[in-house]
């Protein structure tokens, strides 16, 4: 793997902290802005070369929501750049340790995961030379001021990199905004200044995201969530008849519900193409009487109609259901539940047309017209939790088999026995 050029904005993260740069004093440094827009790589093979330059035999952190989204993000990208550059990079995988070795100096990296507020206390006690969070947006708030506070060595230096959030999110206004104040060097990319990008791969990403999540993740906003979620969304142009004939395998999405209304959604898959071919609404509120759960398992076998489910993914939080499912010999496999990373994931589907929704499921494209952001939202935005049941099997259906769909037939997930 071999990199041609960088950015002007790319060499000025990578020599920030060098003597003689017009960065040098700073002891911090923040890159925010679009997706792909080359600030990920540039700040990890600076802060790699920075910790083998300064110092020896320290600890370092490196700090994701979790260690799988660090290795895929930052270490499998840098290990073989690292390796071209002479350094020596041995990972102690058992436990979740980088020993780089350059120039005569040897260091210890640890990579840990920030995916909650229990988090912090994987880091108390530690003492590290330098710190860095990526992704730190995604991060709470308790773990990254742990993972600073741990950062007490002469000479250390922090390291954040994100992509925005909403315009009250504790990042943006605490660091972002006061960047000065916190003598961090800010700097703001684009798309523009990832020279590795081409104008084909650019366009697809502009493609990919509409309304929050193009301001965010293509324009680099930190930009308020408003309106309708899946804003783009065209009846007219984007529902389908459902395809004839039998299709290729059949998956079965659940937002489970008693008082609420219970949702489920039957997908259908054909060249790649997962369809929402039809679809089970059942509000107890409206009729005024609440189903148990072996009336719901006996309204599934309705709706799949003797069809082979493949999956059976239903939202986590339905312990009862998913036993008596189980009991009743469905696959069932409970839900991924991270509900904006959920709505991105969906949202690129329907766009890309992996996603497609069919003209039986009413209920579905009656949410769709109505699912909104909650208005004035502190930090992170919700979703209004209103008219959102089919929109929840959709997004669990998205997060966890078509969103992982490897294109050989089968879904990358696993069946809960």
């Amino acid at each position: 793997m071999r990199i041609h050029s960088f950015s002007e904005k790319q060499k000025r993260v990578l020599l920030w902290w060098c003597p003689g740069s017009e960065d040098s004093r700073r002891e911090a440094i923040i890159c925010d802005g679009a997706v792909r827009s080359g600030k990920t790589l540039a700040m990890g093979l600076s802060f790699f070369c920075w910790a083998t330059a300064a110092f020896h035999q320290r600890q370092f952190a490196l700090c994701g929501k979790t260690i799988v989204s660090l290795r895929r993000n930052l270490v499998n990208e840098l290990t073989p750049l690292l390796g071209e550059l002479g350094l020596s990079v041995t990972e102690r995988r058992s436990a979740n340790q980088l020993v780089v070795r350059g120039e005569g100096h040897e260091n210890l990296f640890h990579l840990i995961g920030g995916k909650d507020e229990g988090s912090a206390a994987l880091i108390q006690g530690a003492t590290f030379a330098g710190v860095l969070m990526d992704e730190v947006a995604l991060m709470p708030r308790s773990f990254v001021e742990q993972a600073l506070a741990r950062c007490s060595v002469e000479g250390s230096r922090l390291w954040f990199n994100c992509n925005p959030e909403g315009p009250q999110h504790w990042f943006y206004r605490e660091w972002i905004c006061r960047a000065e104040e916190k003598n961090a060097l800010y700097l703001h990319f684009t798309m523009a200044d990832n020279p590795s990008l081409s104008p084909a791969m650019r366009r697809r990403y502009e493609n990919r995201y509409s309304g929050a999540f193009y301001r965010r993740f293509v324009l680099g906003e930190w930009s308020a969530a408003e309106g309708l979620i899946y804003d783009f969304f065209s009846p007219e142009e984007m529902v389908q008849p459902v395809p004839e004939g039998e299709l290729e395998q059949y998956c079965v999405s659940i937002d489970y519900g008693t008082a609420n209304p219970c949702s489920f959604g039957l997908w259908g898959l054909r060249d790649g193409v997962w369809y929402r071919v039809d679809e089970y609404y059942y509000a107890s509120r409206d009729t005024g009487v609440q189903k148990t759960d072996q009336e719901y398992v006996a309204d599934l076998r309705r709706l799949a109609a003797g069809r082979q489910l493949r999956r059976v993914v239903v939202d986590p939080s339905a312990a009862s259901f998913i036993t008596a499912l189980r009991r009743e010999g469905f696959p069932v496999v409970k839900a991924a539940n991270d509900v904006l990373a959920g709505i991105r994931l969906t949202a690129g589907l329907l766009k890309s047309g992996r996603l497609v929704i069919c003209r039986p499921c009413r209920d579905l494209l009656r949410e769709m017209a109505l699912y909104c952001w909650e208005a004035g939202g502190q930090g992170r935005e919700v979703p209004l939790k209103q008219n959102d049941h089919a929109m929840d099997d959709m997004r669990y259906f998205a997060s966890t088999v078509a969103g992982s769909f490897r294109g050989d037939g089968f879904a990358a997930v696993s069946v809960e026995r």
